[in-house]
């Protein structure tokens, strides 16, 4: 047993820094939301800045878009040029891929400062990615409202998993000390 122990001792170390991270991020995060329930942005600060920053780009593309609170259920309507097309949703804010994506990052972590640079850079572009994807997302249900399925159930989450994927990837590559 100490064998095995000694032999899978990084995986071991990888698994439970994962565990410890996601699961302190988790906690957070969902303190978070609570916290957040009745507050003045609705459903909550991040979800609402999403659904208004994705408004914004739409609007900045050409297209009248409008942003309001759900009236049964803690999401934002997104309604492009009049028509109700989709709820922006705490699922849809990209948190919990990032926490997702900050948490392999950090079981695998490299020098501090090059950590916490890719954490944040990664962070970052992860929510921008989000943002064009429910823009994307939006102009597609608009325009295709035929492929609602196949636009939201594969090809916008393989877009926001598939970057996770590649940042992931680069990073264990490059930078993590996994490769000393």
């Amino acid at each position: 047993m100490k064998d095995l122990f000694i032999k899978y001792r990084l995986v071991i170390k990888f698994i439970l820094t994962f565990l410890l991270v996601y699961g302190f991020l988790s906690f957070a995060y969902n303190y978070y939301l609570d916290a957040s329930k009745g507050g003045y942005y609705y459903p909550d600060y991040i979800t609402n800045l999403v659904a208004n920053q994705s408004k914004n780009l739409l609007e900045n593309i050409g297209y009248a878009t409008q942003v309001i609170p759900h009236p049964d259920e803690p999401s934002m309507k997104l309604i492009l040029e009049g028509k109700y097309l989709a709820r922006v949703i705490e699922g849809c804010n990209g948190m919990s891929v990032i926490v997702l994506f900050v948490s392999f990052i950090i079981a695998f972590s490299g020098k501090l400062k090059t950590t916490i640079l890719y954490l944040l850079s990664g962070s970052v572009l992860l929510y921008v990615v989000n943002l064009l994807r429910i823009v994307i997302l939006s102009v597609g249900l608009y325009h295709y409202p035929w492929r609602k399925e196949e636009l939201h159930t594969v090809i916008f989450p393989a877009i926001i998993y598939g970057m996770v994927f590649l940042l992931w990837m680069f990073w264990v590559n490059r930078f993590s000390n996994i490769n000393k």
